[in-house]
């Protein structure tokens, strides 16, 4: 008896480490998007530096009920004026560590509408990123 879901584009952290993440036995080192039921794509954002109020409107435009930030190997909040455009129409935020970010996703990916976001540091071999 199998008891997990197979939708067409469930997303499985098989693996993670500093500046990547795999999906499966695909592995990745960019900042991506995840979305339950939708295949992954790439954020765009490749610092912390680079967030914005626009980075975070984009997330706010796919209409989750919450958005697992993941902000690196390290916990690092979103500036107020960034998330503007989730409070704005009533979407959670929770920001954590990129390891606990893909656990979080883990459980939660699923069940809810929900949006994962995993940062990655410029270079992969960072310990805490810039």
């Amino acid at each position: 008896m199998k008891f997990q879901p197979e939708p067409a584009h469930a997303h499985t952290i098989t693996a993670y480490g500093p500046g990547w993440i795999a999906l499966g036995a695909e592995r990745i080192g960019q900042s991506l998007i995840l979305q339950a039921g939708q295949p992954w794509t790439p954020w765009g954002v490749n610092s912390f530096e680079a967030l914005d109020a626009a980075a975070f409107a984009g997330l706010a435009e796919k209409g989750p009920e919450l958005v697992i930030f993941g902000s690196g190997q390290r916990l690092r909040f979103p500036k107020p004026a960034w998330i503007r455009p989730l409070v704005e129409k009533r979407i959670g935020l929770e920001t954590m560590d990129t390891p606990a970010a893909c656990r979080t996703f883990l459980h939660l990916g699923e069940e809810k509408t929900v949006v994962g976001y995993v940062r990655r540091s410029r270079n992969a071999t960072d310990v805490v990123p810039e």
